[in-house]
């Protein structure tokens, strides 16, 4: 499957193609008349590298998440470590999305007295 196939069969931004194959993870891409042909194994790996994305890790975050996935062997604690922290930042922003609503809500409901009152 060439890069253009990829990323029209499984809504695959070019951009994220390019970076893969710029980190030269593809295992057994193999370049045939100029262009990049990917196998099984590399789909699933562009299927963690989304996956990854989607939740918000950076382009160099991926990368060396992907670099210890493939070289090392004994990196799952490390990986878990990487997931563990994405986390907390997420749920960090969320608790502090969830502060600024309850402000939101109690300055809304506030104008909403004093307007009840110029009725």
């Amino acid at each position: 499957m060439t890069i253009q196939e990829a990323s029209e069969h499984y809504q695959i931004p070019m951009k994220i193609l390019r970076e893969y194959e710029s980190w030269g993870l593809c295992g057994v891409v193999k370049k045939v008349m100029g262009a990049w042909q990917y196998d099984d194994t590399d789909l699933e790996r562009l299927s963690m590298v989304m996956t990854l994305h989607d939740v918000g890790f950076t382009s160099e975050e991926v990368e060396a998440y992907m670099r210890l996935l493939l070289e090392a062997e004994d990196s799952g604690l490390t990986r878990l470590n990487m997931l563990n922290r994405k986390r907390k930042a997420a749920l960090d922003d969320i608790h502090f999305r969830e502060r600024q609503l309850e402000r939101l809500d109690y300055l809304r409901h506030e104008l909403q007295k004093k307007t009840e009152g110029q009725e």
